[in-house]
């Protein structure tokens, strides 16, 4: 039995319930989610070859500091940094280090501000120089996802109408859908119900109520969907070494529809292709 309440405006935690919001909810959502887009279209302006995924990571705190919200990540169940940075086969919760961007890598990066109590959770890839046909393909791929996902996300659907339309679009494109990370609640806190699954079937799952907000974040791979977590207890990467993409955005159920509240101020939602065509 899913309960639907409306968010509390004291401390919250995850209980299970499904958190319904009001507009305050929503404009709260909104400064953080435009926030976190602001960092991403400035870090398109970082990613080249030599740079380092450290340099990212501090450039996200500083812009955290100035704009008075923090990293979630930071220091979140033991995670020392202020943002997530995964290259070529990491599928997820790559660690940024010293070690420079190569011409071809693709890189997602993933960035939540805490702004006023309310999460921000938005990533994007990036192309770093020139990449293969293959690699930009798998990035559009999972573009695409990201918005035929949330194109499902209305009244009277269900989680499993979203999970059913990324599948069934990627598994078109030949590319396996990651099924062992989600999307996920999320407002006033980092992680809350329901879980947002990127496969499943038509109709099965929680029902989408208006005042709900999730993150959408399909991560598709080039190759077959099995992954597997590093000794480090975060990054994961592709078992078969095939290279893996992920775009994630925060929404929220209106009466008609969803709105997306991590939409690029600068339209940078996908990486300008033609850039890194000859």
């Amino acid at each position: 039995m899913v309960n639907y309440i409306p968010a509390p405006t004291g401390p919250m935690r995850n209980t299970g319930d499904i958190h319904l919001y009001g507009e305050d909810g929503f404009a709260g959502m909104r400064a953080a989610g435009q926030l976190a887009a602001t960092a991403l279209d400035k870090v398109a302006e970082m990613i080249r070859p030599g740079v380092t995924t450290l340099e990212i990571d501090r450039f996200v705190r500083a812009f955290g500091d100035e704009n008075n919200a923090l990293p979630a990540t930071l220091n979140y169940r033991g995670y020392s940094k202020s943002c997530c940075t995964s290259i070529n086969h990491v599928v997820c919760h790559g660690i940024p280090n010293e070690k420079p961007l190569k011409e071809g890598d693709i890189i997602n990066v993933d960035i939540t501000y805490v702004l006023d109590g309310w999460h921000g959770d938005s990533s994007r890839m990036y192309p770093v120089g020139k990449i293969k046909r293959a690699a930009e393909r798998l990035i559009d791929v999972t573009y695409q996802s990201l918005m035929i996902g949330i194109d499902m996300a209305k009244p009277g659907n269900t989680t499993g109408d979203i999970g059913a339309a990324i599948q069934e679009y990627a598994e078109k494109e030949r590319c396996g859908v990651v099924r062992d990370f989600c999307g996920h609640g999320l407002g006033r806190l980092f992680h809350d119900a329901p879980n947002i699954l990127h496969y499943g079937r038509r109709g099965e799952g929680v029902e989408l109520k208006p005042g709900m907000i999730f993150t959408i974040e399909p991560m598709i791979n080039l190759g077959k969907p099995q992954v597997k977590v590093l000794s480090d207890g975060w990054t994961a990467v592709t078992r078969d070494r095939s290279l893996s993409a992920q775009f994630e955005h925060s929404i929220g159920i209106t009466e008609e529809g969803c709105e997306i509240f991590t939409t690029s101020p600068a339209g940078l939602h996908k990486p300008p292709y033609s850039l890194t065509q000859e």
